[in-house]
């Protein structure tokens, strides 16, 4: 089966500066793809290419069979698009912007109405259809862009940050109207995000620094490559703690962040008696857990998501 995506040694260069340094990835029918990178990696760059709004200074990138230079119509036919920032006309009703969307992709003038019902019941929004936009809370407006992306049959449905600034359940609820939307469509997502737990139902991740790919994979096969476990600890003076297992434990792998000391391990159970024994200052808190995304984000790239690529 081909790849729904393919995108060849891509390259953007602004003034001599390369922003995109000729990156190679595929993503298959029917999968979510989780595109990640810290600010200024390239990762906008990159996605802007791929939807047409911006022209490549090399390389390829093919949708649905179509080419992104050549053939930008069918392109963007193909193409559902879920913008970080509200753009819903808050004075017309949900129906209202809906139809609006159908006439600009030529949804065919006997088929508007029924799509538009098919897509308002895959996000819970019929009983809302004639309410207008701007009495909407912003769950209910997300669930609407999502349902006016899906108007025009997209392959792949890309979804610009979906959830931000948006209370934790609500972020839980959209959620689970985007997965049961996979389900039912069955059609490709591709997903940025800045909280790396939504990251983790991806069905394989690129993590994207400096204009170029530095990963790619399951989120459970990124977290493998890092292995162990990591030991979390606060204790009556995390400076002194440091210079001790700096001393005592030979190539330890162990950070100060944000008070707490992060140490690297092989086994916590092989480990952490020997090791509260051997520490002399007393240790207020301790955590043992298995490697997250967001470990495997700050190995790879050395920053926080949020946190910008300059140096």
């Amino acid at each position: 089966m081909e790849p729904v995506i393919s995108v060849s040694d891509l390259r953007k260069t602004y003034k001599k500066v390369d922003a995109v340094k000729g990156i190679n990835f595929e993503v298959d029918e029917g999968e979510i793809f989780g595109f990640l990178g810290p600010n200024g990696a390239g990762k906008s760059t990159t996605i802007n290419m791929i939807c047409t709004m911006l022209a490549p200074s090399k390389g390829s990138i093919i949708i649905n069979g179509f080419d992104v230079k050549r053939q930008k119509n069918r392109v963007r036919e193909s193409i559902g698009i879920i913008f970080q920032e509200n753009t819903l006309d808050g004075k017309l009703t949900a129906n209202e912007n809906l139809m609006l969307h159908c006439r600009f992709y030529q949804v065919p003038k006997a088929k508007r109405q029924q799509r538009i019902q098919e897509v308002l019941e895959i996000v819970d929004l019929v009983d809302k259809r004639k309410k207008r936009v701007e009495t909407f809370s912003g769950g209910m407006k997300r669930r609407l862009e999502i349902a006016r992306g899906l108007l025009h049959y997209p392959k792949v449905l890309f979804l610009d940050e979906p959830t931000v600034g948006l209370d934790p359940q609500t972020r839980a609820h959209l959620w689970e109207y985007i997965l049961k939307l996979k389900e039912k469509e069955g059609i490709t997502m591709f997903l940025t995000t800045h909280y790396l737990d939504e990251a983790e139902i991806s069905d394989r991740v690129a993590i994207m620094d400096q204009g170029e790919i530095i990963a790619i994979d399951t989120p459970a096969a990124l977290k493998d490559q890092l292995g162990g476990d990591i030991i979390e600890l606060s204790t009556e003076d995390n400076q002194k703690a440091l210079e001790e297992i700096h001393d005592k434990i030979d190539g330890a792998e162990v950070s100060l962040k944000d008070d707490t000391i992060h140490l690297k391990v092989s086994s916590s159970d092989a480990f952490i008696s020997s090791f509260i024994k051997t520490l002399n200052i007393p240790i207020t808190k301790l955590n043992i857990r298995k490697p997250t995304l967001n470990d495997v984000f700050l190995a790879f790239t050395g920053r926080k998501i949020g946190e910008s690529n300059e140096r």
